[in-house]
């Protein structure tokens, strides 16, 4: 009842402007309690032009059925109580103003194109990313249940035709041997003067935190919220930066020098909620000199002659000498962040290293060179070993047991959402303005009135 009588409001108020010749927009799918407008199919057109994303069809029956999705999958989410964090819909939104500022050319123009001032532009930007993060939320729940046995696997693969299977480029396995040249007393005084200094400003009020963390954290992505991290857990920080966050109590107090494997930091709380609080950071990272430098590449050059001579191995120099934590307790063999696996194509490598390793032959070492680890923006020393490469080939079970795993998963996932969608359509109130029917939907069950 509470449905059609919220559908013969919408339906009235509609004839009631198009009566006037005043018709602005218009009710065309109601899902549930929720109306999808004309308008809104206009402005997701108009969104896919400027980022180039394709639409496999006519728009006006893609994108409403796109839409109807969504509002199954954020209602569903509603009752789970799948929420995202508001700091990082924030970033994202961030980078895709820039991105629409750069194609169109100036924030005027923009605001021309789409008939609205960039502040409303960015508030319904807000809300579409809120929205996509929590779909995809929602989605990777409905899916966790997914997880393949060697055995499906197997059959998955004898079921396919080989000139189905996927062609993988050329891979190789990296191990790594890297470390820090060493920072001199001198510099670490340098940054802990710097830290002070601005401490002493932001508690005597002649300076704000935030307006100092943007002119000179070198935290780059934080730096632009006035180095504002959002809201996290004491998991997710390194231990040295949480242990003294979590016992800030007073919002317009500083923090005392903090050193992680970042650099040096100072902190101040913003808030806190249960076990999870919100805070600003200023980080500065001692500079290591040319010298510094040059004597860190001859000792890793001793350290490569000795195990070219067999003295020692590659693998016991990663145990002893090594200061990468994400490689050393696995013998300094890389992981690739894609796929969780050591083996990469030569694109995914950090630049330095492929470089390296493109005209090595298996089992032969690099010589030294310099690298920005990326985990902690810092340049770094390092040596490598190219430990196999395969070839492109075909994929198969053998070499490629992820991809073809990945491949089940894909499927069944897709299968899971599918299923799930027509089990919501045939529980969800839904309408569909007749002149909006005539299209050939993906999912057949939107027409059950």
């Amino acid at each position: 009842m509470k449905r059609n009588i919220l559908l013969c409001l919408m339906l009235a108020a509609t004839l009631s402007l198009a009566a006037q010749g005043t018709v602005i927009d218009e009710v065309i799918w109601i899902v549930g309690d929720e109306a999808i407008l004309l308008s809104e199919v206009e402005e997701e057109r108009l969104r896919a032009q400027y980022e180039g994303t394709p639409i496999p069809g006519d728009p006006y029956c893609v994108i409403p059925e796109q839409l109807a999705i969504q509002k199954l999958y954020l209602h569903q989410a509603e009752l789970d109580s799948i929420q995202v964090n508001e700091s990082t819909v924030s970033h994202q939104v961030d980078m895709r103003m820039n991105y629409y500022l750069s194609q169109i050319g100036s924030k005027e123009k923009m605001e021309e194109y789409f008939r609205k001032t960039s502040s409303d532009i960015r508030e319904e930007m807000m809300t579409q990313v809120r929205n996509q993060m929590i779909v995809q939320q929602m989605q990777s729940k409905l899916v966790e249940s997914v997880n393949p046995t060697p055995g499906e696997i197997r059959r998955y693969y004898n079921t396919l035709p080989e000139d189905s299977l996927p062609m993988i480029p050329a891979q190789v396995e990296v191990q790594i041997l890297s470390f820090e040249p060493p920072v001199p007393v001198e510099e670490t005084e340098r940054i802990k003067s710097r830290l002070r200094e601005y401490t002493e400003r932001v508690n005597s009020g002649s300076a704000d935190f935030s307006m100092l963390a943007r002119l000179y954290s070198e935290d780059t992505e934080s730096a632009k919220r006035g180095g504002e991290l959002g809201f996290v857990g004491k998991g997710q920080l390194v231990p040295e930066f949480a242990e003294v966050a979590f016992n800030l109590t007073d919002p317009k107090r500083v923090s005392r020098i903090v050193q992680t494997e970042y650099g040096y930091h100072i902190i101040q709380l913003i808030e806190r909620k249960g076990e999870r609080i919100n805070c600003r950071h200023i980080l500065l990272k001692p500079r290591t000199s040319y010298t510094d430098k040059e004597e860190a590449i001859r000792r890793l050059d001793t350290i490569a002659d000795i195990c070219r001579s067999g003295k020692a191995t590659f693998e016991s120099a990663v145990s002893n000498f090594s200061q990468d934590k994400n490689t050393v307790m696995n013998a300094g063999l890389m992981t690739n962040e894609n796929n969780g696996s050591s083996k990469f194509e030569y694109q995914d490598l950090p630049p330095e290293v492929g470089r390296q390793i493109y005209s090595m032959n298996v089992g032969e070492i690099s010589a030294p060179f310099v690298m920005m680890d990326k985990t902690k923006n810092k340049e770094v020393v390092a040596i490598v070993k190219l430990k196999s490469k395969l070839p492109s080939h075909r994929a198969n079970l053998t070499d490629d047991y992820q991809v073809i795993r990945g491949m089940l998963e894909q499927r069944l996932g897709a299968e899971a959402l599918e299923k799930w969608i027509l089990k919501k359509q045939k529980e969800t109130y839904i309408h569909i303005d007749p002149n909006w029917r005539g299209c050939d939907f993906q999912y057949p069950g939107w027409l059950h009135e």
